[in-house]
């Protein structure tokens, strides 16, 4: 879901909270915490978030990541944080924050902000079946380590918050071309009514990724990297395995098979935990336009996401719905060969 699968809005304190983040300010406040800058600054694509390569002074660059004002308190950056160099610390490659002067988290000029080491690479390739299964892999070590104990404050994933909270935002804003305002209503409210009884069910859940698609690895020394936990979570296990799987039915058992293949030499897989994958997608798509929505005020998205909120997108997002409500009443996806 982009960088966004836990969203915080209604915390939001400005609409445009990034307009005084100007480049002489990222500037200061990387040079905040000692470190100084050559005053070479790149911006890396991130909406939820901002992020900058910030060059330093007779050093390799770092990153630096300004968190969003008021989505998350520091008790959940922190966790973020703390997950993060857990893994980091049992050689799981993951990009984890730097401790600087202490700390992970900073302070300066109204922002909080992490740095990070820099690390290059290329996209991982989900339909190689050699990159798909040391993905699987790592996730299962991921978590292995995840289960061992729960996150204190980080959000969890809940029908209520990705879907309800969606519809209900939609609904009650200016978004929706009058002519499509009942169609959204109806196929939602279908939607919901069919996912809910799965999400009744009491899934065993542990600390998550939370958004595991192909822009949050890099493929490096042979191997995959996780570059953003920022949307770490409480769910269960399938969540950070659905969006490895897509294709035709045939082609979606066979990546199944090779990520639960490396995903089992470190952490047992769930089968039942099938039956969520069709209903976490409707979740995505739903959260995804709300999260869309939610952000319209703030000047970066119009100009990255153009055509959200046009008669177009909302009468194709309610067809994806639609489609999506089909596809709950097809069979489970199962596991072949395995």
């Amino acid at each position: 879901m982009t960088d966004s699968v836990n969203d915080h809005s209604h915390l939001q304190p400005s609409a445009h909270p990034y307009d005084t983040l100007t480049p002489d300010r990222v500037i200061d406040c990387v040079e905040s915490v000692g470190l100084l800058s050559d005053a070479r600054i790149f911006p890396l694509n991130s909406y939820e978030n901002r992020v900058y390569q910030v060059g330093i002074d007779e050093a390799q660059p770092l990153i630096a990541k300004f968190y969003r004002p008021g989505r998350w308190s520091d008790a959940q950056i922190r966790e973020e944080h703390q997950f993060s160099l857990e893994l980091a610390d049992a050689e799981i490659p993951v990009v984890a924050p730097m401790y600087i002067n202490g700390d992970t988290l900073h302070s300066a000029h109204g922002f909080r902000f992490a740095l990070f080491p820099r690390r290059g690479g290329r996209q991982v390739e989900l339909d190689n079946f050699e990159h798909l299964e040391q993905v699987g892999t790592m996730l299962g070590r991921i978590h292995a380590i995840g289960a061992a104990r729960p996150f204190e404050h980080r959000a969890e994933l809940t029908l209520q918050r990705f879907a309800i909270d969606s519809r209900e935002f939609i609904l009650a804003g200016d978004f929706l071309p009058r002519e499509n305002v009942e169609a959204y209503a109806t196929t939602t409210a279908h939607i919901i009514e069919q996912i809910a009884p799965v999400f009744d069910r009491p899934w065993q859940t542990l600390r998550l990724h939370g958004d595991c698609h192909s822009g949050n690895f890099l493929w490096r020394d042979e191997t995959p990297w996780f570059v953003d936990l920022d949307d770490c979570l409480t769910g269960p296990a399938i969540q950070d395995i659905w969006m490895l799987i897509s294709g035709d039915r045939a082609e979606q058992t066979a990546y199944l098979d090779t990520v639960v293949e490396g995903y089992e030499t470190f952490y047992p897989f769930d089968p039942a935990q099938l039956q969520l994958v069709e209903p976490l997608r409707c979740l995505r798509q739903m959260h995804h336009a709300a999260w869309l929505a939610r952000r319209w005020e703030d000047p970066a998205f119009p100009m990255a996401f153009p055509w959200f909120n046009s008669p177009r997108y909302w009468a194709e997002h309610i067809l994806a719905l639609r489609e999506q409500l089909s596809a709950l009443q097809e069979p489970t996806l199962t596991l072949g060969a395995i």
